[in-house]
């Protein structure tokens, strides 16, 4: 984890969708929250869902998760598709940010995105890099780095101070080729979760953040959103 701190990006659809646009993300795609993981109520997310991302409080059981993936990803056990897009998270407070450009740099295919915006210009840039490169790109985007402020100043809660710990945190799950993919930044590599499609994505995303929740069924503070059109 680098020096360089970021406030904590709200998980709030407004404040995250106001941060795509300054990103470039034409504004018919953006976030929308999921209400519940449950599959009859699944039906009110807006279609179609390029992505989901998970906000939890990060604990010892997910410490614990973390440690069981980093084994399985030295065995070299874990089949990763060669078009994944991956990045690490050095930067503290990052993680919604990292998480946002998972998501859009994994279902780019779907919409059309300006190769001049800020994260066009970014994925474009990054895209042959490895996840670490990739992270120490993110440390010198100013561009980012003041979308990120702005949207975090924007909160319905009051920004904290950059020295403040926070300890939730945020994971993208995507689908790439017929693939799922928990895409975390603190990990060494993604986790693949099996096979997909366009229309089973979102219910197969949901049983991935159940299994978060049933891992950790003390926590309560777990929040799903969705990224696709609005």
């Amino acid at each position: 984890m680098s020096k360089i701190n970021w406030l904590p990006l709200e998980s709030n659809p407004d404040v995250m969708n106001k941060f795509l646009e300054h990103l470039g993300v034409p504004p018919s795609w953006g976030i929308s929250d999921i209400i519940s993981l449950d599959d009859e109520l699944l039906s009110m997310v807006p279609t179609p869902v390029l992505a989901v991302l998970l906000l939890f409080p990060i604990s010892e059981k997910y410490n614990d998760y973390c440690n069981e993936q980093e084994a399985i990803a030295k065995s070299g056990d874990q089949n990763t598709d060669p078009s994944l897009y991956y990045m690490y998270q050095t930067i503290r407070n990052a993680c919604g940010t990292v998480a946002l450009i998972h998501a859009v740099a994994n279902s780019r295919e779907h919409f059309k995105l300006d190769p001049t915006t800020v994260a066009g210009k970014f994925i474009e840039d990054t895209k042959s890099m490895s996840p670490q490169e990739k992270a120490e790109f993110l440390e010198g985007s100013n561009e980012i780095s003041a979308a990120h402020e702005a949207s975090a100043e924007e909160g319905q809660t009051e920004a904290p101070s950059l020295d403040d710990k926070c300890n939730l945190h945020f994971i993208a799950l995507v689908q790439v080729n017929g693939k799922l993919y928990e895409l975390d930044g603190r990990k060494t590599a993604p986790v693949a979760h099996g096979d997909t499609n366009p229309d089973s994505f979102l219910k197969d995303a949901a049983k991935v953040c159940k299994e978060y929740m049933q891992r950790d069924p003390e926590n309560l503070n777990f929040t799903a959103l969705s990224f696709g059109a609005l």
